[in-house]
């Protein structure tokens, strides 16, 4: 067999349809675009040793450190491996957290050649302090690998890449940790029916969703995964992301026919949907989750890098950058000691399950009451200022409840002097819990067309006032400063094809306001009294309450650090 060049770690007893060679023999394509296409739609997908060959090619031309370990090194490390039988007793690197390495179609005594692969990986690689997706990554490119040598260098030189903005591997526990809170963020934006069920069944949200690279770098099936290395190796990291927010979805409608979604303990959640993704072929074939995976209009690269590069900002600030036992997020919530006159525990903790995943360690501060601090603007603002994110809360008179999730500290109103100027980053969003409960996020993340393109620097940001006279021109959106978290969202990020769809809070002395383009989604006035509700293109919601209503209560909150209390 001619793939045996390419394949003689593999058992291709256990390879099934993929030990049938078929199809193109050679890919002859220049073009960028063009490949992806090849990648997406499994070109090579049935042809073994052309697989391995555009691994290799494509593991080749990945930008890497000067110095990157090859397979010449690894052979001076072992000696002629070719003559030494590998231990079977090696043990994996406290790196790789426990992970197992997964045997796919390896044979037996390849799952030890992996073990020693990775030893001297470790050895080579002294600046790696935390990689759980090693074990699964050595192991599928034993497949397509000659010998131990070239597989050494085809995973050193993906732990080397140094393509600014790029990266394929976590290395760290703060790469790994900050990707585990970005996944939350996109799957409470792009997959909001499954992280309901999540927030519905577990205890703990974020310890489901430190499993996500594990789903796709251990769980998938062998058939499955190769294809997702397939456009992983040419698109990169951001691969991983929309084929494990494919696998929830996926899971979700699994979960649809279920009967009492009770809560119960993480750990039983992150076992049933490692169950159900072991299982995927029978009911998901490759192609069918890769379809998924595209079909989910999520960001670009460099908006995904930059909620990246806030989380890890937020977990530095935070001192946590090592491995530690993580505080379980609603205990942030504790029923016991959380007191609202408008929303029960769960209500909030529901609210909770909607914010960034870098204020999960953080529990509700109430700043303001209209009960104890009376129905004043200035006290509103006083008692907020200094504080951000807030977390805006209204009863009417009528019963309905309300509110806005505010992303910056309402102190910024003052840069825009006596004139109402909007403020704020995409992050914010409105929502309302009685009559029924429903959130509505920023209209760019639901269409993304709105934003034609990433803005080149230099140029500007304005936020007109709604409700003011037509002639104001609008203010320039004013910088954040230097060590403040990186405002994921800012407007400043995208070309907006309106100025109407990043209008998300605004204040001045007699009036706050959230929400603009074409009517307020919530108007306040100065006593805090009465209040109007309306659609608004920056939200894309329809009325919250009624159109004109009577504050009953209105209550501000903040976050604080738990990690600090």
């Amino acid at each position: 067999m001619a793939e045996e060049d390419y394949g003689s770690f593999v058992d291709w007893n256990k390879m099934g349809d993929l030990a049938k060679s078929s199809g193109p023999t050679k890919v002859d394509c220049k073009d960028l675009k063009e490949f992806k296409q090849m990648a997406r739609q499994g070109y090579w997908a049935k042809n073994h040793k052309l697989r391995a060959q555009v691994y290799q090619q494509l593991i080749k031309d990945i930008p890497c450190r000067t110095v990157t370990p090859d397979a010449e090194v690894y052979r001076d490390i072992m000696g002629n491996a070719a003559t030494k039988k590998p231990s079977s007793h090696i043990p994996l690197p406290e790196f790789v957290d426990g992970s197992p390495l997964p045997q796919y179609c390896l044979k037996a005594e390849a799952v030890a050649s992996a073990h020693q692969i990775i030893h001297c990986i470790a050895g080579q690689f002294p600046d790696i302090s935390h990689c759980p997706s090693l074990p699964a990554i050595t192991s599928l490119l034993l497949h397509f690998s000659i010998d131990e040598a070239q597989c050494f260098e085809h995973v050193s030189r993906i732990l080397a890449c140094n393509e600014p903005g790029k990266r394929l591997l976590d290395q760290t526990f703060l790469a790994y940790e900050s990707s585990c809170m970005t996944f939350g963020d996109l799957a409470n934006k792009y997959c909001e029916a499954a992280h309901k069920l999540i927030v519905a069944t577990a205890q703990d949200v974020l310890d489901v969703y430190s499993d996500w690279q594990r789903w796709v770098l251990g769980d998938l099936p062998f058939s499955h995964l190769v294809r997702v290395l397939d456009v992983y190796l040419v698109e990169g990291y951001k691969v991983l992301f929309r084929v494990a927010i494919a696998l929830l979805k996926f899971y979700r409608k699994h979960k649809a026919g279920a009967q009492g979604n009770q809560q119960q303990d993480s750990g039983k959640v992150r076992a049933d949907i490692q169950a159900f993704i072991t299982g995927i072929a029978s009911t998901v074939t490759p192609d069918k989750l890769l379809e998924k995976a595209f079909s989910i209009r999520m960001f670009s690269r460099k908006e995904i890098t930059l909620l990246q590069l806030t989380n890890e900002k937020s977990l530095q600030q935070k001192g946590i950058t090592v491995k530690q036992k993580r505080r379980n997020v609603h205990l942030a919530l504790n029923p016991d000691t959380f007191s609202s006159e408008i929303v029960s525990a769960k209500e909030m903790r529901d609210i909770w399950s909607w914010i960034p995943e870098r204020f999960a360690l953080c529990q509700p501060q109430l700043l303001f009451t209209t009960s104890t601090h009376g129905c004043s603007l200035n006290r509103f603002y006083s008692h907020c200022e200094g504080y951000e994110p807030t977390l805006l809360l209204i009863r009417t008179t009528d019963g309905d409840v309300c509110g806005a999730f505010l992303s910056t500290d309402w102190e910024e109103r003052k840069r825009g002097g006596n004139k109402l100027s909007f403020f704020g980053t995409g992050e914010c969003f409105v929502f309302r819990l009685k009559p029924e409960m429903e959130r509505y996020e920023w209209v760019v993340i639901r269409h993304p067309e709105l934003a034609s393109s990433i803005k080149t620097e230099g140029q500007e940001d304005t936020a007109s006032s709604e409700g003011q006279n037509s002639d104001n021109n609008g203010l320039q959106q004013p910088e954040r400063p230097v060590g403040d978290l990186s405002p994921f969202l800012s407007a400043r990020h995208f070309n907006l094809n309106s100025k109407n769809t990043s209008m998300f809070m605004a204040g001045n002395f007699d009036s706050i306001i959230v929400g603009g383009g074409n009517g307020n989604a919530l108007y306040i006035d100065s006593e805090l009294n009465h209040g109007r509700a309306g659609s608004c293109a920056t939200f894309d919601n329809p009325p919250l309450c009624a159109e004109s209503f009577q504050v009953s209560l209105l209550e501000a909150w903040g976050f604080q650090d738990a990690m600090a209390s």
